[in-house]
């Protein structure tokens, strides 16, 4: 078995205490030094507009954008000396690349920002540009590639899919027996977090911030008249915002606040090589590799390399002493003791990729704490509940997000609303209601051992589940064949998994064990009827004289009426979509508004905020956990809720988005005649004790109309069949109202001067440069599933929101932005799926009629 090659001078320096560690040769200069001693004698104030808690290149970013952007009054507050914690002995890796559409924005502003923030601050950064290589070794990982180069190309940043031989090329170390291709970006490298950090400093003080150095926090305290305090060491300061940038402090920052946030350390380590002859003769620096399935990324040290594994889940160290009691009295600028028996499986990969690893001896190990949330993503916005304290935390990749959060997180402060869409890293994302610690620790865990596992569409990781939120059915559930994923907590069935199907989730790119189950589920909806748990709504109740005043103000409808449903969109003041519910008023003072279980205390932030600015005497109530809904769908729903209550359920008593109170099957049920199917069916709310009970009853009514239960799946295609928008996809903040085609749900001339009403008479008056289209796909095995690119003449013109297989129309379908001069029924365009591009047809309309309209 490979070894490598363990000199007694490294043995030596394994053996040494962790303050004897060699320290890494790029961490700092004696001109640097200087520069931050000179950053300690900053003049105490004791009031601010903004107050930073965390001097890492996160904390520091957010300093530099908001000074920049003319934000004077701000200042950062550190307890030790700026990069203690994690930045100081980061890899400094940074790309354009990400998985996910919001984030690669992030990403390709941090690209932005290392091209020029030398020139504009005097301070070197250490960019090195050599590109980074994502390596593919498997035929699935050659999926991957296609997968995420098609998910890529609508955005700006230089991505390919190379062969063998161009790999080889830029990385002649390697061993090409192995490589089946690799997803290059050309303009990514590594970076000085240091230096970087410092640069972020200078150009922070150079445009007014202060940052003050060895200053402790010890409380943060809000007062009545909205202002905060902060208890530090050194005097108390008052200030309008607070942030939490404390990095490997923030779940303690947090708890003076009264908060916890889900944030625990990991040990990670990086090994760095002696100089090797084979990296000493290369003309030019290698690119950053990232071998997937090894599971680490290796870059060129000097003369010679740097390599970081993350380590299975099982073999991978989280500070489970530090997550009650916090990091250590002093503890700065410290390390861990290595363990390299923990990561001896992905040396051993990558002693076989780069074979002269094997010849190497050890300069230095590193093994410090890095942040992990429940998942790998960062916490960053407002946090709901406690006015104007802002996180930023919990960054794993906190070199590469630091730019990009700090222009976004300062935009937020300023404006009072995102640039763009981000919500994946909202930090209310996690509520405390379900998020144990039970749970954190377990995601933690996963999360870390899990770095570089393929992003299989659909699938969800089991770790930590289920939660406190399973529904009275959920046994229920499980012994009909419910294929259960997550949902703010919630476990959701997916798809059931009937005699002779293959149970669980088969891993795939393409269509998988569900696929022809999800088409039944369909059929039987479509045919006759199905009953579906849609308990993980996130809900909300209104009261109070002011209610009706708020909704008014907040949504771009009408206010409804009592016993009305409107499907309701709150804009930002640009016209965007912040949100999407169905408003219900139950009283005239008294309103339920339902939102995406994702979103629930996101939208409940906003909310709040705009009652507070507005000073309107509104009660919030959520009560996501005190109704379960039933839904009931199909042309045969109708009959089946006959059967169970004495209400009139005709068409013409009871019309489409009209809710009542009635008895159904012995419990009492406040019914919604709507359905997100686009199908004739209910929304039932009961009380959880009422839903076993009436779910029971539903079958045993279905039976005589062939009742199917269905899952979110074959929920999601017959949506996308009738047209119907999901927030997050089809709307965003990064979506107009218009252009997503959602005009019979906006009036703009009501009398009320809602939330981007004067946004929407501007864009009405300017036009529209693009919308939102309906697209059938020839495809063969696979289908679109959103964030695609959209081709035409040979160039790209939009990208896909969402996409699916339609059952009812019978091809795969898609919904997309395209330029208006495309946006012609019959038009032919190119859907890229998995590096393959397939003709589409472009429709004007949905595909489907919704049956109100059939």
């Amino acid at each position: 078995m490979n070894r490598l090659v363990f000199s007694p001078v490294t043995r030596n320096i394994l053996a040494r205490k962790v303050s004897q560690i060699t320290p890494l040769s790029f961490i700092s200069s004696g001109k640097l030094r200087l520069d931050e001693e000179k950053l300690k004698g900053a003049q105490w104030t004791d009031d601010a507009k903004v107050v930073i808690i965390g001097g890492g290149c996160v904390g520091t970013s957010l300093a530099y954008h908001l000074a920049k952007k003319g934000v004077k009054d701000v200042v950062l507050l550190e307890k030790s000396e700026l990069t203690a914690g994690s930045t100081w002995h980061a890899a400094g890796l940074v790309t354009y690349f990400n998985g996910t559409t919001n984030m690669k924005k992030v990403h390709h502003y941090c690209m932005e920002v290392l091209a020029n923030i030398e020139k504009e601050t005097g301070q070197q950064v250490g960019f090195h540009n050599c590109g980074s290589l994502r390596l593919a070794t498997t035929e699935s990982r050659l999926d991957e590639m296609k997968y995420q180069l098609s998910r890529a190309l609508w955005h700006p940043a230089p991505i390919e899919l190379i062969g063998p031989e161009k790999v080889h090329e830029l990385h002649p170390l390697l061993n090409m027996d192995m490589i089946l291709g690799g997803l290059y970006t050309p303009n990514d490298g590594h970076v000085d977090p240091y230096s970087l950090t410092q640069a972020y400093a200078t150009g922070a003080r150079a445009n007014g911030a202060q940052i003050v150095q060895y200053c402790d926090v010890s409380d943060t305290t809000l007062k009545e008249n909205g202002r905060w305090e902060i208890q530090t060491d050194k005097g108390v300061i008052k200030t309008d915002h607070v942030v939490n940038a404390a990095g490997l402090w923030a779940r303690e920052v947090g708890k003076l606040a009264g908060i916890t946030l889900p944030i625990i350390p990991a040990h990670h380590q990086y090994v760095i090589t002696s100089s090797l002859p084979e990296v000493e003769a290369l003309e030019r620096e290698t690119p950053v590799i990232r071998d997937l399935e090894g599971s680490y990324y290796l870059r060129q040290e000097r003369g010679g390399l740097l390599y970081g594994p993350y380590e299975d889940r099982e073999k991978m160290d989280l500070c489970y002493d530090w997550y009650d009691n916090g990091p250590p009295q002093g503890f700065g600028k410290e390390l861990f003791q290595p363990n390299l028996d923990r990561i001896s499986d992905n040396s051993e990969m990558a002693m076989q990729l780069v074979p002269c690893l094997e010849r190497a001896e050890i300069q230095t190990v590193v093994s410090g704490p890095i942040t992990y949330g429940p998942d790998i993503l960062p916490q960053v916005g407002p946090f709901q509940g406690l006015h104007n304290y802002w996180v930023s935390a919990a960054h794993t990749y906190g070199i590469a997000h630091s730019a990009g959060f700090g222009d976004y997180l300062a935009d937020w402060i300023i404006h009072g609303e995102p640039p763009f869409e981000c919500a994946e890293t909202d930090p209310n994302r996690y509520s405390p209601k379900w998020c144990t610690d039970e749970f954190h620790l377990a995601k933690a865990r996963e999360t870390y051992g899990m770095n570089n596992h393929p992003p299989f569409p659909k699938e969800v990781r089991p770790a930590g589940r289920p939660t406190c939120r399973t529904t009275p059915i959920y046994e229920l559930q499980k012994d009909s064949g419910a294929q259960f994923s997550f949902s703010a907590g919630w476990e959701t069935a997916d798809w059931y998994a009937l005699p002779g199907d293959d149970p669980g989730y088969i891993p795939s790119f393409r269509r998988t064990n569900w696929f022809e189950p999800v088409g039944r589920e369909c059929r039987g909806v479509l045919e006759n009827c199905g009953v579906i748990d849609l308990s993980a709504f996130g809900k909300f109740e209104l009261t109070g004289p002011d209610s009706a005043k708020l909704i008014d103000y907040l949504y771009a409808n009408e206010v409804p009426k009592k016993g009305e449903i409107k499907v309701s969109h709150m804009l930002t003041s640009t016209g965007t979509v912040y949100a999407e519910h169905t408003v219900s008023c139950m009283d005239p003072e008294r309103f339920w508004c339902v939102t995406g279980g994702t979103s629930e205390l996101h939208d409940l932030r906003w909310m709040e905020m705009v009652a507070k600015e507005q000073n309107y005497n509104v009660k919030f109530e959520m009560i996501s956990d005190e109704y379960m809904v039933v839904s009931i769908a199909g042309p045969k729903s109708r009959e089946v809720m006959a059967k169970l209550t004495d209400a009139d359920v005709s068409g013409e008593s009871w019309p489409f988005m009209v809710q009542k109170t009635i008895e159904l099957a012995g419990v009492t049920a406040h019914a919604f005649r709507l359905s997100y199917t686009g199908e004739l069916g209910w929304e039932l709310y009961v009380k959880p004790e009422s839903m076993l009970p009436l779910y029971k009853a539903i079958q045993e009514a279905g039976k005589e109309f062939q009742m199917v239960k269905f899952g979110k799946f074959a929920l999601d295609s017959l949506r996308q069949e009738k047209g119907m928008r999901g927030w997050g996809m089809e709307m965003t903040k990064g979506t107009n109202a218009l252009e997503a085609g959602l005009g019979m749900f906006l009036k703009p001339n009501k009398e009320a001067d809602f939330i981007g009403k004067d946004a929407l008479h501007k864009t009405k008056k300017e036009g529209l440069k693009r919308k939102l289209v309906f697209l059938t796909v020839e495809t063969d095995g696979v289908d679109p599933g959103g964030d695609e690119v959209v081709w035409c003449d040979g160039k790209v013109v939009g990208y896909t929101t969402s996409g699916c297989y339609g059952w009812q129309v019978g091809s795969s379908i898609c919904m997309a932005y395209l330029p208006i001069e495309l946006v012609t029924n019959g038009a032919i365009v190119q859907v890229e799926v998995l590096a393959q591009k397939y003709n589409a047809t472009v429709h004007k309309q949905p595909l489907v009629k919704h049956e109100t309209r059939r």
